[in-house]
């Protein structure tokens, strides 16, 4: 068979596109950046992504469509205040917004109409930044081969982000306005501001941190979960179960970090070999019994106390 000797594509994500394919021949086009939905296989020829998302992606995914609806909540609580009885309200309509998001995300992707979507298998950390990896071949011309290798992970992120920002542009003035008479004018739609600044933000994030985020998420989420509730118990004076039973928000707080807990260790784990990592979901309530066990010796009127007897 002949074969069709063509210059070496050089750079680490330029590829050829088929052409045509007749028989088992198929023609190539001009060493450049593969279209969206491809990448290029091992002999530099730009392939269909038909492979599925694996565990860990979707629990990257969770953990990206998860980022606004927490921060929602945060900022609803915040600005809601003691006053207003419409905090709950509020708290279901962000998580009806964001689940909505989610699903019309997944409907408009590839393939379009079903929950499931295709995707190319991310393979190493530069897969995230090919417009690092354009090449040079003179030193003077650079051949552009910038495309979506972990297609559709980076993308459907920002499409996710769009459909929550709009959704609640739509859904959530008209509701704040109709149910939150316990706060001022001036405060009851702060809520929605927020997420004016949040959403930017975390578009941003995405944008220049998504490949490190994808790798680092498990670890962000055990780490940030373990001082949110630290810093809210020390906040809400938690020094006892006694304490915990007191109000039904604290436990709903408390069984919501559990929850987050239990996410990090299951996307650390993936959950490969389950009679060696499901143990170590038990392991998901011990930062709080510590921090029970150990609070009333650490209390800064009780050391301060002690310290004064000392002397």
């Amino acid at each position: 068979a002949a074969v069709d000797i063509q210059p070496a594509c050089l750079g680490l994500y330029c590829g050829r596109t088929v052409l045509s394919v007749n028989g088992s021949v198929e023609t190539y086009g001009d060493c450049g950046v593969c279209p969206r939905g491809q990448r290029t296989d091992d002999n530099k020829i730009c392939r269909e992504c038909m492979g599925s998302p694996d565990r860990y992606d979707w629990l990257y995914l969770g953990f990206m469509a998860m980022l606004p609806l927490v921060l929602h909540w945060f900022f609803i609580e915040w600005y809601s205040g003691k006053k207003s009885s419409s905090a709950l309200l509020q708290h279901v309509t962000a998580l009806f917004e964001c689940s909505i998001a989610a699903i019309v995300t997944l409907l408009v992707s590839d393939p379009v109409g079903s929950l499931h979507i295709r995707s190319c298998k991310v393979k190493k950390l530069s897969d995230w930044y090919t417009m690092l990896y354009n090449p040079s071949p003179d030193y003077i011309t650079t051949v552009h081969c910038t495309h979506e290798a972990v297609y559709p992970l980076y993308t459907i992120v920002f499409i996710y982000y769009a459909f929550c920002l709009v959704l609640m542009m739509l859904l959530r003035p008209l509701l704040v306005k109709k149910i939150a008479c316990g706060l001022g004018k001036s405060d009851r739609f702060k809520s929605i501001y927020a997420a004016l600044y949040f959403f930017p933000i975390l578009t941003v994030l995405q944008a220049v941190g998504g490949g490190l985020l994808y790798y680092a998420f498990p670890y962000i989420i055990l780490v940030l979960s373990l001082v949110t509730l630290a810093v809210y118990m020390s906040a809400s004076e938690v020094e006892s179960f006694k304490d915990l039973l007191v109000r039904k928000k604290r436990l709903v707080v408390l069984v919501s970090h559990w929850l987050l807990h239990a996410y990090g260790i299951i996307s650390i784990s993936k959950l490969d070999k389950l009679e060696q990592d499901l143990p170590l979901l038990a392991l998901v309530p011990a930062p709080a019994l510590f921090y029970l066990l150990t609070a009333k010796y650490t209390e800064p009127s009780r050391i301060l106390s002690e310290g004064g007897n000392g002397h």
